[in-house]
């Protein structure tokens, strides 16, 4: 198992190489990606591709969203879906060391009918919630889709990394249940160096993230939090419990938090996954006699699993006997650093 290093900045790799055909090039780039993912499972990626435009939309819209009533936002509310989309209001989630985050948020992914096999099955699959704004449907699709085609070319240059061929998992992204985080972070002169969001991993295969301004801080391998300040010509991706879990703690979903929110902040993450039914388990090359194996993870099941287990209306819904979390589910903080000192330090 990889322990992240003392870094004490995020390394900046320029991916475009990811998106032409020069294998050359892409084997390169795959390097590098697979020394970030080691040693500090954070990164910047730049030479993306996607259109700058297609972020000012997003933000546009977003911006109309959150300027909105609160009881018009709630016409939305994530409560109201089966598939855990719409507004997040203040409060609403709620990390393993017990702190409520201090913002709100919006959450859509891919907007399946009413009708779909995996919606009716109760999955974190199905229709958005699109509510009344001019454009929002439009500008949060386009920037969902063109993420969504980075992602897929990262997975590949990850798949690479590990030495395998840049297909490998491909199949497995068919039908994921992928989700874009619209996240605003209200203006609070009085916040000093207060948390946004508690200490955490993401829990699917990588996060790809486009941030407005400074707060997030990731853990290196001395116990440290180092900040990731935005830079306008990238977007920040780290490592989540899926990679971890496929290489057997090679890959490190490091453990990160948002902090110092005393302007207003837009985040943007979107949280790249494999398709539901997935068995993610260590790959060969990584199980090595006398060493620990970390157990498989059905991928839709333990996202589910760790958004019930930090989610208010989901734990409600638990406690009244209406959901069950999926037999072998994992507490929280059982990855990244959390996992291998206990508790991240504050």
């Amino acid at each position: 198992m990889t322990t992240p290093t003392d870094f004490s900045e995020v390394p900046v790799v320029d991916v475009s190489a990811l998106l032409r055909d020069d294998p050359r090039e892409r084997q390169r780039v795959a390097q590098e990606l697979g020394r970030a993912a080691r040693e500090v499972g954070f990164l910047q990626v730049t030479g993306t591709g996607i259109d700058p435009a297609l972020f000012a939309d997003l933000l546009r819209v977003t911006r109309a969203f959150f300027d909105l009533p609160y009881e018009v936002k709630m016409r939305t509310y994530i409560g109201r879906s089966r598939n855990h989309r719409g507004y997040v209001p203040v409060g609403e989630e709620v990390f393993s060391g017990g702190s409520v985050d201090l913002k709100e948020a919006f959450d859509l992914g891919l907007d399946l009918p009413a009708d779909d096999p995996d919606h009716l099955a109760g999955r974190m699959l199905g229709p958005n919630q699109w509510p009344d704004v001019p454009g929002f449907a439009a500008a949060c699709t386009a920037w969902y889709e063109a993420v969504m085609a980075l992602g897929r070319a990262l997975l590949r240059g990850f798949a690479v990394a590990l030495g395998e061929s840049a297909d490998v998992f491909d199949g497995y992204v068919t039908k994921p249940p992928s989700q874009l985080r619209l996240i605003h972070y209200p203006h609070d002169p009085h916040a000093v160096d207060s948390v946004g969001i508690g200490a955490h991993t993401d829990y699917e295969c990588f996060t790809i993230l486009k941030p407005t301004a400074p707060g997030l801080e990731v853990l290196n391998g001395a116990g440290t939090w180092v900040d990731v300040p935005p830079r306008p010509d990238a977007l920040v991706v780290n490592i989540g419990d899926m990679l971890e879990t496929w290489t057997n703690g090679a890959f490190v979903a490091t453990t990160h938090r948002v902090r110092k929110v005393t302007e207003e902040r837009w985040s943007f993450p979107l949280f790249f996954n494999v398709d539901h039914h997935t068995v993610v388990a260590p790959l060969p090359q990584f199980v090595r006699p006398g060493e620990p194996v970390r157990a498989p993870l059905v991928a839709g099941e333990h996202l589910f699993a760790q958004t019930a287990q930090s989610f208010t209306y989901l734990k409600n819904r638990i406690a009244s006997g209406e959901l069950v979390l999926p037999e072998g589910s994992l507490a929280p903080s059982s990855f990244g650093q959390e996992a291998r000192h206990g508790a991240a330090p504050s």
